[in-house]
């Protein structure tokens, strides 16, 4: 497997040991990898991630050229090594690829990993400076403390991600896949960074946790804030037809697509808005000349640029409002995403394959190194490196064997 191209590899010579599994924990180590870390994959021996299985559960399409994306995603640029940890040959394996490590990283509950092993003081036993990183559903402390976590119910509902993006009276907004997981991965990757400061600095390695329920607290913060001011309350939400500000909005065209105006600051764009939205004489009507009268008179002013922007295609919006000052934008599909200018522009979504040379496209991790762009390489097979990483790690072929044959490695 070919590196990920980068010209500035910022965590080259780091070596991260992921027993992880899904999306949230392995999308940090899919970041780590694309900043230049190496980073090997421990897998079941038997099935390995089983992510893996959403292929034959059809959840993911299945076909010769299908992608399992939701492998491809956060495993991208990894090394794999199948172990079965119940084994005693297999927490072995673990404990002999942890001695060279620099980060060990896990979602495993706290009760597997003392039945593997391969708990913080297990790992540390071999290697007492590892920064040792745990993700989790609910924080590493409390009563859930052990209880399974996923996004969709860690982050999105106990959460209160859900609550708030729905309007009242609507039927519950679902999660979209790995939604808050791949947040979070980006998360733990942060706190991973800056404990490998923190060790380089004074050589001491820290135990790092993220929980989904943190982030979306931390996500909800304005929210949060304001369920615990003067008794209590929420964010008031409004209407489209009664919204504060007409010029923070989205707004219909001609050809069933919206345009979002995003103009905070109401006063300062409104006659250079009007004029390009095909309204001048707006300006200098009584009903809205001033902060007062437009506040007094939303519903109105709302309406009439209702109109005015169901009267022109979405083509014809993104001429008229192209030289404008203030923020404004199309929403979009993902596929539109996909082709949007500022995204290919800046390689925030690659083209690349997957190791058995499918073509796809995939996109990377926002954070880029003096302007480098990320053409990230697929995600390994189950198991793909098992003997190299081994080797690597100075066992010898018939000790590799000698575990192959007891049935603690692929």
């Amino acid at each position: 497997m070919e590196d990920v191209i980068s010209a500035d590899k910022v965590l080259a010579g780091v070596r991260v040991l992921e027993v992880a599994a899904w999306t949230f924990v392995p999308a940090a180590g899919a970041v780590l990898a694309e900043w230049g870390a190496e980073v090997i994959k421990v897998e079941p021996r038997d099935g390995g991630d089983p992510q893996r299985g959403l292929v034959t559960m059809g959840i993911v399409d299945e076909g010769a050229a299908a992608v399992n994306y939701m492998i491809e995603i956060p495993n991208r640029g990894k090394k794999s090594i199948g172990v079965d940890l119940s084994t005693p040959g297999g927490r072995e394996v673990v404990r002999e690829l942890a001695k060279t490590a620099d980060v060990f990283l896990t979602s495993y509950l706290p009760n597997r990993r003392k039945k593997f092993g391969i708990d913080v003081d297990d790992i540390r036993a071999v290697n007492p400076g590892i920064v040792y990183v745990r993700g989790s559903g609910h924080g590493p402390k409390g009563p859930d403390a052990d209880k399974p976590g996923y996004d969709g119910v860690s982050y999105w509902a106990r959460g209160g991600i859900a609550t708030v993006l729905t309007e009242e009276n609507d039927e519950l907004v679902r999660s979209r896949p790995a939604f808050g997981d791949l947040l979070g991965g980006l998360t733990i990757a942060g706190g991973i960074a800056a404990a490998l400061y923190k060790k380089a600095t004074t050589g001491v390695g820290s135990v790092v946790d993220v929980s989904l329920l943190g982030l979306a607290a931390w996500n909800l913060s304005p929210d949060v804030a304001v369920s615990q001011i003067h008794g209590g309350g929420a964010i008031p939400k409004y209407g489209h037809a009664d919204a504060p500000n007409p010029l923070v909005g989205t707004y219909r065209t001609k050809d069933g697509r919206y345009v979002q105006l995003m103009m905070l600051q109401l006063d300062k764009f409104y006659p250079e808005a009007m004029h390009a939205i095909g309204l001048p004489e707006l300006v200098d009507d009584p009903r809205f000349a001033d902060p007062a009268a437009r506040y007094q008179n939303r519903g109105e002013l709302i309406r009439l640029m209702d109109d005015a922007f169901a009267r022109r295609t979405l083509a014809e919006w993104r001429a008229a409002l192209e030289g404008i000052s203030g923020a404004w934008g199309i929403v979009q599909t993902p596929s539109e995403l996909c082709e949007d200018p500022a995204i290919t522009a800046n390689g925030y979504v690659a083209h690349t394959t997957t190791v058995n040379g499918t073509p796809f496209i995939l996109p990377t991790n926002p954070v880029q190194f003096d302007e480098q762009q990320v053409v990230p390489p697929g995600a390994p097979e189950h198991g793909q490196h098992t003997e190299e990483i081994l080797m690597d790690a100075g066992l010898d072929w018939d000790t590799i064997m000698a575990y192959k044959e007891s049935g603690a490695i692929l």
